[in-house]
């Protein structure tokens, strides 16, 4: 399915578009910061097409029809964890371990060898909160990596995994944070955040770091020198002002280091969970998502839609709302979102394949590294 870009003044021209509606998007062409106020008026009134429009003439501006993806592969040490999320399908009890996974430090640094000569810029390693996989363990592993492969970027750890780790080795998270840098950890993934607000945290993931603590894990990164990414779990049981509440959180937090690479709002699955009861949002609510989060985040130039938990075809609708980055290849097994009943259960793309998906929107296909730098256009038809 391809969705023709929405044209912002053919849009406006509707007589029938509410006065604050036209308010918000005079701001958006003037480049002026919405209010919170203003971001529950979009998801409130906002229909597809308006929210579309805006979405992709920010984006337009900002990136020229350029969509970024990396090459990258995951380690997922296990889904053995002490926390019990509400939403998770991934995780298994530490009293249930025999049901999961957990892999030794020989078969992780066997997941990095098998990429060696192959052109992948990154590692990313995240999964459960394992008690006996502590500091020093993670610190070894980071280390091994960067000895086996100096010029593959290591990213690693939730602020969730983070705080566990740390304040295990009774360290605050300054001392924790410097520790794992030292031993080459050089940016952080995104997850955990969820939904920042208690209202919302205490109901489905009431037991692990809160919102405070995991925008504090964030900004010690940044002031180490280390970037980020920002998520966001939509669609469950939150409200529109949670939303708008969490991103604003997000955007004073940009505001103040410049440190999130980009912001990646995650669909809640509702496969095999204990909030399987909840239905998914629409694929029209997905795309409303997008593009609002794109409009009101306006110092995060890149918006991510992860393909494998949207699926090919959704995520390729994004670009055509306020989107600019489909993530990566992931040429193996990632199984966080397939386990909740994502879209993809085998969630692998050859570089072909995802600049075909980018280029039959009308979108000129990037390779880039793990902090934006572009390292190929791709102006011609890939082979191979």
């Amino acid at each position: 399915m391809i969705v023709k870009d929405l044209n912002l003044a053919t849009v406006l021209k509707q007589s029938n578009l509410d006065s604050r509606l036209l308010a918000i998007a005079d701001k958006v062409q003037n480049q002026e910061r919405l209010t919170e106020e203003e971001g529950v008026i979009l998801f409130e009134k906002g229909e597809l097409g308006f929210v579309g429009a805006l979405a992709n003439h920010i984006a337009t501006r900002l990136h020229n029809g350029k969509v970024y993806f990396n090459r990258n592969f995951h380690i997922e040490p296990t889904n053995v964890c002490v926390f019990t999320c509400n939403f998770c399908s991934y995780s298994r009890q530490y009293k249930h371990r025999d049901d999961g996974w957990e892999l030794g430090m020989e078969e992780m640094l066997d997941i990095v060898r098998k990429y060696d000569g192959q052109p992948v810029t990154e590692v990313h390693i995240v999964g459960g909160v394992h008690p006996k996989m502590n500091l020093e363990f993670f610190c070894e592993l980071l280390s091994k990596i960067r000895e086996h492969n100096p010029g593959l970027h290591r990213k690693g750890f939730t602020a969730v995994e983070l705080e566990y780790m740390i304040r295990k080795a009774k360290l605050t998270i300054e001392e924790g944070m410097q520790k794992l840098k030292d031993a080459g950890l050089q940016s952080l993934p995104g997850g955990g955040a969820e939904i920042f607000h208690p209202d919302v945290r205490n109901v489905i993931c009431a037991d692990k770091v809160d919102g405070t603590g995991w925008l504090h894990i964030h900004e010690t990164a940044h002031n180490l020198g280390m970037h980020s990414n920002a998520t966001m779990l939509y669609g469950h049981i939150e409200k529109y002002e949670h939303r708008i509440d969490h991103m604003s959180r997000l955007r004073q937090l940009q505001d103040k280091t410049g440190g999130f690479n980009c912001f990646i709002p995650l669909k809640f699955r509702n496969g095999d969970n204990d909030m399987s009861h909840i239905k998914e949002s629409t694929i029209v609510e997905d795309l409303r998502l997008y593009a609002i989060a794109r409009i009101f985040m306006d110092n995060f130039r890149n918006l991510k839609a992860y393909w494998p938990m949207l699926g090919r075809q959704t995520a390729q609708l994004t670009l055509s709302f306020g989107v600019n980055d489909l993530d990566g290849t992931i040429d193996d097994t990632t199984k966080i979102y397939s386990m909740a009943g994502a879209e993809e259960q085998k969630p692998s793309l050859s570089t072909e394949e995802l600049c075909d998906m980018i280029t039959a929107v009308g979108r000129i296909p990037v390779e880039r590294d793990t902090l934006y730098n572009e390292i190929k256009v791709y102006t011609e038809a890939v082979a191979g």
